[in-house]
C-alpha cells in the first residue's frame, strides 16, 4: 500500500467515524424517526412536499414524482411505494397540472400537514436541545463547519472557465484586504485610507459573523483566488453586498455577474426583503453588473475620500419581487 493510499484510508475511517457519531446524535438509528411511525426517508419526502415552494433554488415549479425523485436522488420505484402508502393513508394527493394531461403534482392533504407539523416542531426542539449544550460562539462555529461540509460535498464542478466558488477559509480575509488595497491604488489612485476601510469591514465581518445570514464567497481556480464578494447583515430585513472584487486577469468570464447573483440568491433564501450596496460612480463595470442584476441607484452624494473627489452611490434591490430585471 502506498503512503498516499494509507493517508486516504485514514481519512475514510475518520469520515465513517463521524457519520456513526452524528447519526447517533440526531437519532436516525431509531426504528421510527422523532418517535414517529415514519422512517427517515418518509419524513424527508413529507418535508420536501411541505416546503417545496419555500426555496428559490427549486429546479422544478411543481413537486411531481420525477422532480421529487431527482431532488432526493431516490429510486423512482422506491419513491412510488412510499407515495402509494401516503395516498392510502390520506396524507398525499395527486392533482392534474393545468395544460398537461399526463403530469400530476403531488400535494400534502390537510391530514398530511397535520401529521407533519408536530414532527417538524419536534425536530426543531431536538436540534435546539443539541445546540443549547454549547456556548453561543461554539454554536456559530458548529453551524459554520456544517455549512463548509455542505459546500465541499456538493462537489462543485469547475465551469468551462475552470473556477469554483467556496466559502472563506483562514487567510482569505487577509487576501481580500490586500488585493483591494493594491488594485484600487493601481486602477483608481485610492490611497491607503481605502485599504483601512476594507480592513475595518473585513474585521467586523469576522468578529460578528452570523453564519445563517451572512456569507463570503471566494472564487478559485487551481488554488489561485480570482475574486470575492460578501453579504452582511445591515438590518433585520436588509442585507448589504460588500467588497466585490474580480482580479484583472479573470474579468470577462462572467465571474462578477455570478458573484452578484450568488449574493442575491443567498439574501433572498435567508429571508431578507432588500439588498443594498455602496459604490462609487466611477466604478463603471461594477455599476453595470448591479444594473443588470436589477439594482437601482437610489442616492448619490459627492465626497472626498481616499485622496480623491468622488461621488458615492447607494444602490438597492427589492427581493420581494420574484421576477429579476433582465437585459
Amino acid at each position: 500500500m502506498s503512503a498516499k493510499t494509507a493517508v486516504l484510508d485514514t481519512k475514510v475511517e475518520a469520515v465513517r467515524g463521524f457519520n456513526r457519531f452524528y447519526t447517533q446524535q440526531i437519532g436516525v438509528l431509531q426504528e421510527g424517526l422523532l418517535h414517529s411511525r415514519f422512517s427517515l426517508t418518509e419524513l424527508r419526502v413529507l418535508y420536501e412536499l411541505a416546503h417545496w415552494n419555500d426555496a428559490s433554488r427549486r429546479p422544478h415549479p411543481l413537486p411531481t414524482a420525477s422532480a421529487l425523485a431527482m431532488r432526493l436522488a431516490l429510486d423512482e420505484g422506491y419513491l412510488s411505494r412510499i407515495l402509494r402508502g401516503f395516498m392510502r393513508d390520506g396524507l398525499v394527493r395527486r392533482e392534474r397540472i393545468a395544460g398537461d394531461g399526463r403530469t400530476r403534482a403531488l400535494l400534502l392533504t390537510a391530514k398530511g400537514r397535520r401529521a407533519f407539523a408536530p414532527l417538524e416542531e419536534r425536530s426543531r426542539d431536538e436540534v435546539r436541545s443539541l445546540l443549547s449544550r454549547l456556548e453561543a460562539s461554539e454554536q456559530a462555529g458548529l453551524v459554520a463547519s456544517m455549512q463548509s461540509i455542505e459546500t465541499l460535498l456538493r462537489a462543485p464542478k469547475p465551469r468551462r472557465d475552470g473556477y469554483v466558488l467556496r466559502m472563506h477559509r483562514p487567510g482569505d480575509i487577509g487576501w481580500v484586504v490586500h488585493r483591494h488595497g493594491v488594485l484600487y491604488a493601481e486602477e483608481y489612485g485610492y490611497d491607503q485610507r481605502f485599504e483601512a476601510l476594507v480592513a475595518d469591514i473585513a474585521a467586523k465581518f469576522v468578529l460578528n459573523f452570523d453564519a445563517e445570514r451572512e456569507r463570503c464567497w471566494i472564487a478559485e481556480r487551481g488554488g489561485q483566488v480570482l475574486g470575492s464578494v460578501f453579504v452582511v447583515k445591515s438590518a433585520r430585513t436588509i442585507a448589504k453586498l460588500r467588497l466585490l472584487l474580480v482580479e484583472p486577469h479573470a474579468r470577462g468570464m462572467g465571474l462578477g455577474r455570478r458573484l452578484v447573483g450568488e449574493c442575491i440568491a443567498f439574501a433572498r433564501a435567508a429571508g431578507y426583503r432588500k439588498i443594498v450596496l455602496w459604490t462609487q460612480s466611477e466604478l463603471l463595470a461594477a455599476r453595470t453588473l448591479y444594473e443588470q442584476a436589477g439594482f437601482s441607484c437610489v442616492d448619490s452624494q459627492p465626497h472626498r475620500s481616499f485622496g480623491r473627489d468622488l461621488v458615492a452611490e447607494t444602490w438597492s434591490l427589492d427581493l420581494c419581487r420574484r421576477e429579476a430585471h433582465r437585459r
